[in-house]
């Protein structure tokens, strides 16, 4: 595969609304985006990944008097919220932009003022159709059946003062580029319609103030107005780099710009490849390389939302499944250019087939068998037959097959070959029947080069694998005692080195009972509802909530400390790799926790309350600069955190959101 010797390559997602919690619809893009990045990566680009939040506008202006926020502090609480869910699905971001940091306004109003000044914007005034959702005006020719045509929604008739771009001026050179390069606009369909749609009709002159709110960026000539949503979300991806529309641009800006990847969803591809190519042309700047406008994620036969109750959020699905298996389908099961569907079922057959089936077997019966004929030894013995030929050919192949798929942006495409691999792998191992191999004494030697030859192509397919699904292409080389291989090295087949397998495999998915599974969610879904249902009088549900808890008994405290004492106590954030049982106790559990790096050991008496094989992937708090301490002959590197009420109910402390492991808790 080719290294690519740190050549700049940046790329972007769009960046959040940040009117509320994405669900898993939304998140589709994040983790498709931290897919590429990390290939990238991978194969010795210097990447610099952006994305955030878009914080501005009408409709977060209204979110937070709902809320009985000043809209500042109601977009810093969703802002920091999308922050922890991106973190929950490990994205490898480089910068979390947000559209009211200083620098973002303050750059946004020079860009005004110069394409004021140069007379791409002027005042005027506006009447037609607004879309408070999608932040769009329309004419009355564009509704579809009365409503917004995007997103299908109710619109106001609307009139009022702004400015305007002067857009038609820049419709011929936009279509000029979009002919001489085919690639800009993917897939193909997307740029047929934007093609067909808006540019061939004819462009009129986009409206790019507001007077009717305050929660925007002022424009600092004329203090009435704000900058409309679109100017100012779309310049992120150039005010980050350190653009400036009144002097020479930074050195992150001379490096990265253009960028070579725009990912969207396709129902803002209008704006990121109209509008966006637009204003940078006015501003004299280079055109991003590619607009890419990926599919929808489904729920069930239909477009998530919460008005329709049909949403499913990320943390939920983490939390019932786990973070590789929620990575692996939202990116396996998306097509490049049409809608995919995701519920609760079909992650279950996902999981079950591809997942525990086809790679988790595969792992366990690679470790399990060089454990029990040759005490965890893999070497390379060289006793060659035909039949591996097939299988070191399909290795040799798919980092080849992979890349190509990458190239172009088809990622379930790249997941496919990937697998592809496993599955030889797997019918490798009926073809050689190493059970058979294992009952002749003089054919040992056979028998290790199917086992090396297993190992070699696990070790080749996680490596392959570690964009997508990183941490399980991490537990795969490390149960195998190896390594995730550079990708100029995965052409190669027979580098493995002689290693010895961890004693005991780790399961790396579980099959799932369907039933047992749905029968959570349901009774999930049930507590969601009541927990959520609306009362008449807050007073009642108070007196509802002390009737079932029962009177409260007066609290007894210890001594004060002093803040110095405090602070010597050092609080941090794991999640729980290993869990088990201590052996002869009645009250123990061996934890095995990554605090970000670092890996602990802590020994706690809370069996009563958790089963073992439920904590792994839980994130927990606790104290990590505890004297060690000896339980039951084990050494404790420090101490849960859990609350316990005066009948002995026991709870573990967790985050609110999912933030990444060695977080400090203060």
């Amino acid at each position: 595969m080719q290294k690519y010797d740190h050549k700049p390559y940046y790329i972007t997602t769009a960046i959040a609304y940040a009117s509320g919690k994405p669900h898993i619809g939304n998140c589709y893009e994040i983790v498709l985006t931290d897919a590429i990045a990390r290939f990238r990566r991978a194969q010795g680009y210097d990447v610099f990944f952006q994305t955030g939040t878009d914080e501005h506008g009408q409709k977060i202006e209204e979110k937070a008097k709902e809320a009985g926020k000043d809209p500042k502090a109601f977009v810093d609480d969703v802002a920091g919220m999308i922050r922890g869910i991106w973190d929950s699905l490990n994205i490898s971001y480089d910068y979390f932009v947000r559209t009211t940091d200083d620098y973002h306004e303050a750059e946004v109003q020079r860009i005004f003022k110069k394409l004021y000044d140069q007379g791409d914007i002027y005042k005027g005034s506006y009447e037609g159709w607004y879309c408070t959702p999608c932040e769009s005006f329309f004419t009355e020719s564009q509704l579809e059946n009365g409503c917004c045509p995007d997103c299908g929604r109710p619109v106001q008739k609307a009139s009022e003062e702004a400015y305007f771009f002067r857009m038609s001026k820049y419709a011929d050179r936009l279509m000029e580029h979009i002919e001489k390069h085919p690639e800009f606009i993917q897939p193909v369909s997307r740029k047929n319609e934007m093609v067909n749609n808006f540019l061939k009709p004819g462009l009129t002159d986009l409206c790019v103030s507001r007077t009717s709110f305050k929660w925007g960026i002022p424009v600092d000539f004329d203090d009435k107005h704000v900058v409309y949503v679109w100017l100012d979300a779309l310049t992120n991806y150039i005010t980050t780099l350190g653009y400036h529309a009144a002097g020479e641009s930074g050195d992150a800006y001379k490096k990265f710009w253009p960028a070579d990847v725009h990912v969207i969803g396709k129902d803002i591809i209008r704006f990121h490849t109209i509008y966006w190519p637009i204003f940078l042309m006015a501003l004299g700047e280079e055109l991003p390389r590619q607009v890419f406008g990926h599919p929808w994620l489904l729920q069930g036969d239909g477009k998530m939302s919460k008005s329709k109750g049909n949403v499913l959020y990320a943390d939920q699905l983490i939390e019932a499944f786990g973070l590789d298996a929620v990575r692996y389908y939202v990116l396996h099961e998306m097509p490049f250019d049409n809608d995919g569907v995701i519920t609760w079922e079909l992650l279950i057959e996902r999981i079950n087939t591809d997942l525990a089936n086809v790679l988790g077997n595969l792992l366990n019966r690679t470790v399990a068998m060089s454990n029990k004929y040759f005490g965890g030894r893999v070497w390379k013995a060289g006793v060659h037959e035909p039949v591996d030929q097939e299988l070191i050919a399909l290795a040799k192949e798919t980092p080849g097959k992979v890349e190509k798929a990458m190239e172009t942006l088809h990622v379930a495409e790249a997941l496919t070959h990937i697998w592809e691999l496993f599955k030889r792998c797997n019918k490798y191992i009926d073809e050689t029947t190493p059970w058979a191999l294992a009952k002749d004494e003089t054919k040992q030697d056979r028998l290790a080069s199917v086992l090396y030859h297993l190992a070699e192509g696990l070790t080749i397919g996680a490596s392959l694998l570690a964009p997508f699904l990183p941490e399980t292409a991490e537990k795969i080389v490390k149960q195998l005692g190896t390594e995730l291989r550079p990708f100029e090295a995965l052409g190669e087949f027979g580098l493995l080195p002689e290693t010895k397998v961890t004693e005991q495999p780790e399961q790396l998915f579980a099959r799932l009972d369907p039933e047992k599974v749905l029968a959570k969610v349901e009774a999930a879904d049930s507590g969601r509802m009541k927990a959520c249902a609306p009362t008449e009088n807050a007073d009642a549900l108070l007196v509802g909530a002390d009737a079932l808890i029962g009177p409260q008994k007066e609290l007894t405290h210890k001594p004060e400390v002093e803040y110095e004492d405090f602070e010597k106590l050092e609080f941090r954030v794991g999640t729980v790799l290993v869990c088990e049982e201590v052996p002869k106790s009645k009250k123990l559990l061996r934890f095995e926790i990554d605090f970000g790096g670092e890996k602990r050991q802590i020994v706690s008496g809370i069996k009563a309350w958790y089963k073992a094989e439920e904590m792994p992937g839980k994130r927990v708090m606790a104290i990590v600069n505890l004297k060690p301490a000896k339980l039951a002959g084990l050494l404790s590197e420090g101490m849960l955190l859990s609350a316990e009420d005066e009948d002995g109910n026991l709870a573990l402390m967790t985050t609110e959101w999912a933030v990444k492991p060695g977080a400090e808790v203060r």
